[in-house]
């Protein structure tokens, strides 16, 4: 896909990401968690309904009544947890989208393409987890409800499931889903440029090593100076050497010099010169 492409799926999957992190934060102000009915006359109905912060009742004038729970060291266990991940909930979706604004290519403001890919592939991350936990506070909801409504030994008054429930399973639902995609495209890009990066900084790695090893073998073999030996002279008696011309003597001499500098290992024989 080319980045005209990829820049349209990230906007989308923000767009749905956003539109599920709203649908989740509207839960929270929404009465409705679960409700009940109580009454056989229409002009006698009483309607009960409650959610994480308060316990609310109305009448059929339309009049209600909400009352806060009283005190926050009474509530049961499951209580604080829900409330613990709606606001985890609601955080790691800000973020999310802070995030996804700096990555995203139309923004322009992450820097380089491999830095905006993984920007946003940790905006995918963070979604994806903001999603998940509004997943299990609704599901957890719900399925306690459920439970408490089919179970014939509960003689507490029995809830239904309210609609901030199935307002919040949909809006999970999209976070969950934009996040899915736009990890997978971002990841795609960001994880793959890295990788490739370090495989082609490892194979230069190599070749310099193996390059410099060549040279420094040839550069051996090539400029190595052999080792010079000893070179024995033998001179002749002080008699003889009286009776050479000069001419001769020097000749000898740079004939001594010359195999002297070669370095070669010569044994000489003066005698033969006299």
């Amino acid at each position: 896909m080319n980045r005209t492409g990829i820049m349209y799926m990230e906007i989308g999957c923000f767009v749905c990401c956003l539109c599920g992190w709203i649908l989740n934060c509207s839960t929270l102000a929404t009465e409705y968690w679960n409700f009940s009915e109580i009454g056989d006359a229409v002009l006698t109905t009483v309607n009960y309904f409650s959610n994480l912060w308060m316990d609310c009742v109305s009448d059929t004038t339309g009049v209600s009544d909400c009352k806060y729970y009283p005190s926050m060291m009474a509530l049961p266990v499951f209580l604080h947890v829900c409330r613990a991940l709606a606001i985890v909930s609601v955080i790691l979706g800000f973020w999310g989208a802070v995030l996804a604004l700096i990555g995203m290519k139309c923004t322009k403001i992450g820097g380089s393409e491999l830095a905006n890919a993984r920007v946003t592939f940790a905006a995918a991350l963070t979604y994806m987890a903001s999603g998940f936990s509004g997943m299990i506070l609704y599901s957890w909801w719900g399925q306690r409800t459920r439970a408490q409504y089919v179970d014939p030994n509960y003689k507490p008054q029995k809830f239904e499931i309210g609609a901030a429930v199935f307002i919040g399973w949909g809006g999970s639902s999209l976070i969950i889903a934009g996040s899915a995609v736009m990890c997978y495209f971002s990841g795609k890009e960001g994880l793959r440029s890295s990788s490739s990066k370090r495989q082609q900084s490892t194979e230069s790695y190599m070749t310099a090593q193996s390059r410099g090893s060549y040279v420094t073998a040839r550069t051996r073999r090539t400029y190595m100076m052999p080792i010079s030996k000893p070179t024995t002279v033998i001179m002749a008696p002080v008699s003889q050497l009286g009776r050479e011309s000069k001419g001769n003597r020097t000749q000898r001499t740079h004939r001594a010099h010359t195999i002297r500098t070669t370095g070669a290992s010569v044994r000489l024989n003066l005698d033969s010169y006299v």
